[in-house]
């Protein structure tokens, strides 16, 4: 592959991103910054202490993933679907010297730029709150960089098996919605079920929560190592999958 003609894909859709990125920001900021108040301060009114933090500490840095991890997700599912069966920008562009694996690494770079935008925005937010207490909070960013690896590579996955556009609701529904509820980020997973303790060790966004509080707060624990190693397996299994079944998809 020659990552100057995927930089251009890159490039396009960053083109057509800066005549949108108002509202998109808009809607992209405003959710999760609904969790963060509402939750934080409503429902952390009513609970003590988790942790050694309280709520809102405690949910705020798992706010910064599940942001990184929609956007990211969104971008790739809907974006990226409609511009390869409606507006046929797949074909406009594979009609340049740019080859599919050229292509679909674009993509994947692109949702995982907008994982960093959107993640970002959210830890300036929580740092105005007083909730970053640690030096070791700069590498949120490498981590959200991660974050929009794998969560793009899961989406273009998705986007390469659907049938149809309307299909994306089972996705969002059966796979993103369990793995954002089950992620730790409102609540310590281990006090759950020993079946959903089980289950919640094969959720990326709660290794990544992991390691988020752990950056947020300079509390690294023995678990670190664990939670980054799953972390990278995560990205080695997934990454290579959308640039097979998304070709295979458009070759049909």
């Amino acid at each position: 592959m020659n990552f100057k003609r995927a930089f251009r894909v890159w490039q396009r859709n960053a083109t057509v991103y800066k005549k949108l990125y108002r509202s998109s920001l808009t809607l992209n900021f405003f959710e999760p910054m609904l969790y963060l108040v509402a939750l934080g301060y409503g429902l952390g009114g009513f609970i003590e202490e988790i942790m050694g933090m309280t709520y809102i500490e405690f949910i705020a840095p798992g706010i910064v993933m599940s942001s990184a991890m929609f956007a990211a997700c969104y971008e790739c599912t809907y974006g990226t679907y409609v511009r390869m069966v409606y507006q046929k920008t797949f074909d406009a562009v594979l009609a340049t010297p740019i080859s599919f694996n050229e292509l679909v690494l674009g993509e994947l770079l692109w949702g995982t730029t907008k994982s960093l935008i959107y993640g970002t925005i959210i830890i300036l937010v929580i740092s105005l709150f007083g909730l970053i207490k640690s030096y070791f909070a700069i590498f949120l960013i490498p981590l959200i960089i991660l974050c929009g690896l794998i969560f793009a590579s899961l989406s273009l996955i998705a986007t390469a098996i659907v049938p149809g556009i309307d299909s994306f609701n089972y996705f969002y529904t059966l796979v993103l919605t369990p793995i954002f509820l089950f992620s730790g980020i409102f609540f310590p997973v281990e006090d759950m079920p020993d079946v959903v303790v089980k289950l919640s060790q094969i959720n990326p966004l709660m290794h990544l929560v992991n390691i988020s509080r752990a950056f947020s707060y300079g509390k690294i624990t023995q678990n670190f190592i664990y939670d980054l190693t799953i972390v990278i397996v995560y990205l080695i299994v997934l990454i290579p999958l959308p640039f097979i079944l998304l070709k295979r998809r458009y070759l049909l």
